[in-house]
């Protein structure tokens, strides 16, 4: 992929504008002021981390042993399928690592009511984030009101506890991803996230930094797919990364320390 020149990062910053006053007067719902609560500064990358196991063949014991590397190390959160989160409860109950769970994974295309469903057990059981992937499909045919009252019903049932959206940045343009970013912002997500990992892309710089253009100070961005070594995770935190989801978290805080 070709780095965005400013010509471009101008053009797209003009669309921003755009599309934003658009959805605005669509929606009804004011551009958010407060700033984010979830940007941090912090030199341990791993506070930064979500600490991910979310291939096909995780079990209890791999979950465990998540919990236990992410206690060790302070990862900020682990990252894991749906159905683990009630074990996930019991390992972490009373320890500051936050439990995330994902949401219309891996491929967003639920109807909102399994969403709706599936948020509701997550929170019940000991769920603290989720990380809710948007149907591509709506954003491809230009149902954005769709994708609108999907976050947006998620978010009402999560309240004050955090929602990231997901937009699987390697399916979209640029504009979508503009408009995605927009929108999520619009109906209270707290992030927005640039891959499941299960695309044909993952995190890349530039989509990075379009994200955080997009969301400025009153949102968060989350760099998920592909990272595995330290190098591209202080770059995705140059880039403008509030948090990075990596199942190679060991990794990269080992790498950290020959720094």
């Amino acid at each position: 992929m070709k780095p965005i020149t400013q010509a471009r990062l101008k053009a797209m910053n003009e669309y921003f504008n755009d599309i934003k006053q658009q959805y605005v007067e669509q929606t009804g719902v004011s551009w958010p002021k407060k700033p984010s609560l979830h940007r941090i500064n912090e030199e341990n990358i791993a506070r930064y981390i979500d600490h991910t196991n979310l291939k096909l063949d995780v079990d209890n014991g791999k979950i465990q042993t998540l919990c236990e590397e992410a206690m060790t190390h302070e990862f900020f959160s682990v990252c894991i399928p749906l159905i683990f989160v009630p074990h996930t409860h019991t390992l972490l109950e009373n320890t500051p690592v936050k439990i995330c769970t994902v949401i219309g994974f891996p491929f967003g295309y639920l109807p909102t009511s399994s969403k709706v469903e599936e948020t509701r057990y997550a929170l019940s059981e000991g769920a603290e984030e989720v990380d809710m992937v948007v149907c591509v499909g709506d954003v491809k045919q230009g149902l954005y009101m769709r994708v609108f009252d999907d976050i947006a019903t998620v978010k009402e049932i999560c309240g004050d506890r955090c929602v990231k959206v997901i937009l699987e940045c390697s399916e979209l343009t640029d504009e979508e991803k503009i408009r995605v970013a927009t929108i999520a912002m619009l109906a209270g997500a707290d992030f927005v996230k640039t891959s499941t990992g299960f695309a044909s892309g993952g995190a890349t710089l530039d989509d990075i930094s379009l994200l955080r253009s997009v969301v400025g100070e009153i949102g968060a961005v989350k760099a998920s797919g592909g990272i595995r070594d330290i190098s591209f995770a202080l770059a995705c935190k140059e880039a403008g990364a509030d948090r990075i989801g990596s199942s190679s978290g060991l990794r990269i805080i080992e790498q950290q320390k020959d720094l």
